[in-house]
């Protein structure tokens, strides 16, 4: 198997409706979820999307004109894991809209993918992403 890269999505939901859960409460339900994952539970996340190493490299390679955006992602394949949060969908939204009308199909699909998650984590600021390097 080529080594990967894949994206997941906190997706869990406690209760069935919104207005069961306190807003303060449900930050607090989606936070204990979320860090799950520093101890190995990934039950409340779903594949996202995935690319080969090579068609990362090649996003990355779309994204060097804006530096931080680059920074970010490229964290990857440094640590093996980077999330991607509220705090980041300025940023990545921005880079992505910029390098999409010219990027090449496979990277066009994967920023596209991307771009779909930024905006639900924008709509859902509790929500966010966990990028992993799978060998």
């Amino acid at each position: 198997m080529a080594p990967e890269v894949v994206f997941y999505q906190l997706n869990a939901k406690v209760l069935e409706r919104k207005e069961d859960i306190p807003e303060a409460a449900r930050q607090v339900v989606y936070y204990s979820l979320a860090i799950g994952h520093h101890i190995g539970v990934f039950d409340c996340f779903k594949p996202a999307f995935r690319c080969t190493t090579a068609v990362f490299d090649r996003v990355l390679d779309a994204l060097k004109d804006n530096e931080e955006a680059h920074r970010k992602l490229s964290g990857l394949l440094r640590f093996g894991e980077i999330t991607v949060d509220s705090t980041h969908v300025r940023l990545l939204m921005a880079a992505v809209e910029a390098v999409l009308p010219t990027a090449p199909p496979d990277v066009a699909a994967w920023l596209d993918r991307l771009r779909t998650a930024l905006d639900a984590i924008r709509r859902e600021p509790a929500i966010y992403l966990m990028g992993r390097r799978l060998s």
